[in-house]
Order: C-alpha cells, then sequence, then structure tokens
C-alpha cells in the first residue's frame, strides 16, 4: 500500500510490523545523542500511527528501544471518537469538537469521548459512522460513533 502521505521514520523493532498502530510521544533524553535523530522525529507528537511497509531487516542501535530500531513507512492511523449525530456524516470533512459526556463512563466510553491524538478544533475527515450512543445524563443527546482521520 504506496500513499502519498507516508512518511520514513525509525522505530523499535517490536513495533516494526505491518498493520501496527502506535501514538509518537515525541523525543526523549536518550534520543539528544543519537544520529538518526532527524529520522525518529519527523513525525507528528500526540499522533497516531500506522506501519505500512518494514523497509528492510537492517536494525540499528537505538538508545531508547532496547533490540534496536527499524526503517518503516507509516500513515497517519484512524481513530475512534463520539460526535453529536448532527455531525456524524460520512466523508464530511469537519474541525473536531469533543461532545459533553457524562462524568461517569466505563472505560470504553471514556477513550471514545477523550480520543488520544485528536485536539478540539482539529481538521479531519470523518471516514466511517457506526453505532448510536445514548448518554444517561441527557438522553436528548445523541452521540454517534465515527472512525477519524485526522
Amino acid at each position: 500500500m504506496e500513499d502519498m502521505d507516508t512518511t520514513i521514520t525509525l522505530i523499535g523493532t517490536r513495533l516494526a510490523k505491518e498493520g501496527a498502530e502506535f501514538f509518537f510521544d515525541g523525543e526523549t533524553p536518550e534520543c539528544e545523542q543519537c544520529k538518526l535523530k532527524n529520522t525518529c522525529m519527523s513525525l507528528e507528537k500526540g499522533k497516531k500511527y500506522r506501519v505500512v511497509k518494514v523497509r528492510n531487516d537492517t536494525l540499528h542501535e537505538c538508545f531508547v528501544h532496547d533490540k534496536g530500531a527499524m526503517v518503516v513507512d507509516v500513515v497517519k492511523a484512524p481513530i475512534f471518537a463520539l460526535l453529536d449525530s448532527k455531525k456524524a456524516i460520512e466523508g464530511s470533512k469537519i474541525r473536531y469538537q469533543a461532545p459533553k459526556c457524562d462524568e461517569k463512563l466505563d472505560a470504553e466510553t471514556y477513550e471514545l469521548c477523550y480520543p488520544k491524538g485528536l485536539r478540539n478544533g482539529e481538521r479531519c475527515t470523518i471516514l466511517k459512522v457506526m453505532g448510536t450512543v445514548e448518554m444517561e445524563a441527557d438522553p436528548s443527546v445523541t452521540l454517534k460513533k465515527v472512525e477519524l482521520l485526522p
């Protein structure tokens, strides 16, 4: 799968598998001394990525990953979230706005209300509209689970 939004980077060998997804948390103090730092730091901090291609089996020394790092191609990965049902239109481009969620949520619903890697005001595309989620605190609010690509 070649994608024009593909980025070449280095990741730990344990994650260097096609289809693996991860959040890029940014530079660590150990990265400061690495000669390959610029290749690793080409990703956007806080964003979710998917490995689409492992470039080769060459192992690079890494001060962060105990088994070294490998060169891979990555793309931004979709994020699942909840949206107001009126805004949940497949294929539309929106500025993400987190919904008002109940105070007491199970872990899965909490992750959908406050998705990691997605900020209010960020532009994204709605890839898929899924099921409906009703909030107990306000039954008049109907939310849809959606798959978004920032």
